[in-house]
């Protein structure tokens, strides 16, 4: 076995051992609102993720290292050392992959975006110094964190308090749910397809305009709002008598109560045999008003339990093309730097010319990242489902729309952003529209500290790692 083949495959163990942790932590997010939810049972979430992601990362997986496309370091300051550059590489994929893992295990939702430029800087600045990193690209990604989860939280309090006003507090909320699920579809699919389309159009270097891309999410998102329609009339039929037994009791209670006061009125200015009168015709009205509102609160309930059965698959729907757009977009965080690693090896002499990840490279990404959910994502899946705020579909489907409507409007701005951060500042977002007491105060501070410590932290261990594996081979040129 040649040295080269010995170390592709080392190359390879650390790409998979990377996605595999991108898939504990970073998928996670997709899925975690619909399981906290209850949207989704982890099984049934984690079945979803796996075709989606491996799909997203398969079909339309990115084609060049995200994070050498944004020249994080210089390269030509390694052109006579192909050696210091690939244990480089190697030593931040495996930096990466070992603070991704701690993170998953402690449940906090990272960016491994931010880990894989913490850990390539830190070894830019090692070995070539700090004039080997570009510090400016280095503080635009930085200034994502405080940006992306801000703009997701607003979004989805927008979102979620529209939402609240024209369904969840209109007196007949399934008719108004009816009504604007397939508006809400058509947003959403829209949003999803235009972001999926511009990032599949970049990643198969294809050169179709704008507008012809527009026109086809437009056309599908159409499509998608008249079958929810169709669909969605035929829930609303079965609990339709509960919607006007519900309007017939809120018209008598409130008629109840104008009577009540009026004879409470009476009863002040009155005394005597009159007074005793009137005393029983407001117990005998309250006995009434008793039993008009104990159904009614039954109907109640049960209409808005139809109401999040009917967002149950809206937020699946946003769900399954987060992970789709994920698998498609994050994939490249662990297989872009392996293709690196990998032409280094292969061509030594002429390692700055980026090329095509092929796709089996981009199957084995997908692979490690479904494996990496199925295996530990759970953690994270609780976190994000559970621990932040108590989310219902209505707010589990603001959440993912309100980070999804975030990354496209970011990536139209030319922003790199991290679906974790949105995917936390949107449930942020929902939370807070419930007032401060219903957020997790204590778990939000974690994550945010996480997000801190993240860049330092992969590059530290990237330090440690490439100083060992340097010293143990010693002057040596591998390749």
């Amino acid at each position: 076995m040649t040295i080269s083949l010995i170390l592709i495959i080392l190359v390879l163990a650390a790409g998979f051992y990377m996605s595999w942790n991108i898939g504990a932590n970073d998928v996670s997010n997709a899925m975690g609102t619909s399981v906290g939810t209850g949207a989704l049972t982890l099984k049934k979430a984690v079945i979803i993720a796996a075709v989606l992601e491996f799909s997203g990362a398969f079909l339309m997986g990115s084609n060049v290292s995200e994070t050498l496309q944004k020249g994080i370091i210089d390269l030509g300051a390694f052109a006579s050392d192909p050696t210091t550059l690939l244990i480089g590489m190697f030593s931040a994929l495996l930096a990466t992959a070992i603070w991704l893992q701690l993170a998953s295990y402690c449940g906090w939702p990272v960016s491994t975006t931010h880990a894989i430029v913490g850990a390539i800087v830190g070894f830019g600045i090692i070995a070539g110094g700090f004039g080997a990193v570009h510090w400016g690209e280095v503080g635009f990604i930085s200034a994502s964190w405080v940006i992306s989860p801000i703009m997701s939280a607003i979004v989805a309090f927008i979102f979620f308090t529209a939402i609240q006003k024209k369904i969840l507090h209109a007196l007949q909320p399934i008719d108004a749910t009816k009504r604007l699920i397939p508006y809400l579809v058509f947003i959403v699919v829209l949003t999803f397809f235009m972001t999926s389309g511009f990032t599949g159009i970049k990643s198969l270097n294809l050169n179709a305009p704008t507008y012809l891309i527009f026109l086809g999410a437009f056309l599908i998102a159409l499509f998608s709002s008249i079958i929810s329609s169709i669909l969605i009339r035929k829930v609303a039929e079965s609990a339709q008598g509960q919607s006007s037994s519900r309007l017939k009791n809120t018209h008598q209670i409130f008629s109840l109560n104008k009577a009540l006061k009026h004879l409470q009125r009476l009863k002040l200015a009155s005394s005597g045999s009159i007074r005793e009168e009137v005393s029983a015709s407001i117990n005998s009205m309250r006995s009434i008003q008793e039993q008009i509102t104990k159904p009614n609160t039954i109907k109640s309930m049960s209409e808005y339990e139809t109401v999040e059965k009917m967002f149950v698959y809206m937020q699946i729907l946003s769900a399954c093309f987060v992970a789709f757009a994920h698998g498609a977009n994050d994939v490249a965080n662990a297989i872009g730097p392996v293709a690196s690693a990998v032409e280094i090896i292969r061509n030594p002499t002429n390692f700055a010319v980026v090329s095509k990840v092929p796709t089996w490279l981009l199957a084995l990404g997908g692979i490690g990242i479904v494996v990496g959910l199925a295996t530990w994502g759970w953690r994270v899946i609780e976190t994000i489902g559970k621990k932040i705020t108590a989310l219902t579909p209505t707010r589990g489907f603001c959440a993912e729309f309100g980070a999804a409507a975030t990354i496209l409007i970011a990536s139209k701005l030319g922003m790199p952003v991290s679906t974790t951060h949105c995917i936390v500042g949107a449930v942020f977002g929902v939370g807070i529209a419930k007032g401060i007491s219903a957020l997790n105060l204590g778990m939000l501070k974690d994550i945010i500290l996480s997000w801190i410590i993240t860049i330092p932290s992969s590059a530290i261990a990237c330090v440690i790692i490439f100083k060992i594996i340097m010293a143990f081979i010693g002057s040596k040129q591998l390749i």
